[in-house]
């Protein structure tokens, strides 16, 4: 009667077993079957990792070579970087004026101060008389591109304006194509400069110096015309003829007492001049005459004495 219920607890004891087990293997299939997963996915990871640096490693060299052939290929043909955009623009202005003025010196001197305060400069003056009568100033102003406009008009109310003309040039490109050519230049003459390092031979190096010298001259052109454009744009140019009036012949009047009275004692004054003259360049011969007639006389009495002194006839 025992032996049943013990049976009974034997089999349910082994099913717990045998369900513990299972549960135990299947926790431990699933423990396995997560840490492959995760290793073939961190596998998987750092294969492509790998494969990513590799790639770049394989482009990297390719990209280097392209820029090494690149700046190579600039420095073979002398190009230099790309300027950056220019955004301001580069304008030459230039202007003349001729203007009536009652005193040519005194608006020459107004013209200057203009000048001079508006922070320009005179580069050139001159004053000269014309036809003895009246004078004329002809001055060439230099002044900074912003204060043009106002000195223009300024300059322009000094007077009675007889002319005007201005001019504006953009020379933009022409600046930006300097500038390139001068850093095309620079480049050239830098490796010239450092062949000459490298060179051994004695007829390299001389080659060299005058490829040097030719290309230290151009550059010196070009940095000349630089200058000059920077001067021109920089400060424009007013060229400015300042004159006077001429004087206007007097207008005819009806002579009155005065100027009666006035010519009347010129005329007597003329009159009496001339007479003295006259008598001046007369009186030589006048003396002469008078000599002669003196000796006529005296000779005449010494004759009419002599007559008087011989016996009558017939005595």
């Amino acid at each position: 009667m025992q032996t049943a219920p013990i049976a009974r607890t034997d089999r349910r004891t082994a099913r717990r077993t045998r369900t513990a087990l299972a549960a135990g293997l299947l926790t431990a299939v699933l423990a396995l079957s997560g840490c492959g997963a995760a290793d073939d996915s961190g596998g998987s990871s750092s294969d492509q990792r790998a494969l990513t640096a590799d790639g770049q490693k394989k482009a990297d060299p390719g990209a280097g070579e392209a820029a090494a052939d690149t700046k190579e290929g600039a420095a073979k043909a002398g190009t230099p970087k790309k300027p950056n955009p220019v955004t301001a623009t580069h304008v030459i202005r230039t202007a003349a004026l001729m203007v009536e003025v009652k005193s040519a010196s005194r608006a020459a001197a107004a013209a200057r101060t203009v000048v001079q305060n508006a922070g320009g400069l005179v580069a050139d003056e001159s004053t000269e008389q014309v036809d003895d009568t009246h004078d004329s100033s002809h001055l060439v102003l230099r002044v900074p591109q912003e204060e043009y406009d106002s000195v223009l008009r300024e300059l322009s109310g000094a007077g009675k304006l007889l002319s005007r003309s201005s001019t504006a040039k953009d020379v933009t490109d022409q600046v930006v194509d300097v500038e390139s050519r001068i850093a095309t230049q620079r480049a050239s003459v830098t490796r010239v400069r450092k062949l000459m390092e490298q060179a051994d031979k004695l007829v390299d190096v001389v080659t060299l110096e005058g490829e040097l010298s030719s290309r230290q001259a151009s550059l010196e052109s070009l940095l000349a015309q630089q200058a000059s454009l920077k001067d021109r744009t920089t400060l424009a140019t007013i060229t400015l003829d300042l004159t006077e009036p001429e004087s206007a012949p007097e207008a005819d009047e009806d002579p009155g007492f005065l100027d009666a009275l006035s010519g009347g004692w010129h005329a007597f004054l003329t009159t009496l001049r001339w007479l003295g003259v006259a008598a001046g360049a007369a009186a030589p011969f006048l003396a002469a005459a008078a000599v002669l007639l003196v000796l006529w006389r005296l000779l005449a009495r010494r004759r009419s004495g002599k007559t008087g002194q011989q016996p009558p006839a017939g005595a």
